[in-house]
């Protein structure tokens, strides 16, 4: 009984933590889920590429930029701090490397996709379809021939 309970109640911190993070997915769309880690839950945001693609970016982030995780498709928090040691050395982010993809490291993105990979919106830090749709471009480069 007593285990059934801490099994409920980790299944609704969980829930909760999962809940928590859906002001993020309003903000930037795309692949958000729950992954348990060694320190607790983290977000994996894909911002709409596919596993093949985001393991592309992975490749390229390792290669780099000094991400040491797993080569698994999905972008989670040391994926998105090594991107963002890319976008403070080469497009203007000036946040905290913390792996949260929150509106500046979206806009840096958005700076870099803008530069290279056909992205024509505003930079505003929201990761939109037209976001998305340059992020797999750049993915389609990685880790070949993208600049990552």
């Amino acid at each position: 009984m007593a285990r059934t309970l801490v099994g409920l109640a980790a299944a609704a911190g969980l829930a909760a933590g999962s809940l928590a993070g859906a002001g993020l997915a309003a903000a930037a769309p795309g692949t958000t889920s729950a992954a348990g880690a060694e320190a607790g839950v983290l977000a994996t945001v894909n911002l709409g590429l596919s596993t093949t693609q985001a393991k592309a970016v992975q490749g390229a982030l390792k290669a780099r930029w000094s991400y040491t995780g797993a080569i698994d498709g999905q972008l989670g928090t040391n994926s998105w701090k090594a991107m963002q040691r890319f976008l403070k050395a080469n497009h203007g982010y000036t946040g905290t490397i913390d792996g949260i993809v929150g509106p500046n490291t979206v806009k840096a993105l958005q700076r870099y996709l803008a530069t290279f990979y056909g992205y024509t919106g505003p930079i505003d830090g929201v990761a939109g379809a037209g976001t998305q749709a340059a992020f797999k471009r750049a993915a389609g480069y990685c880790p070949s021939a993208c600049l990552l």
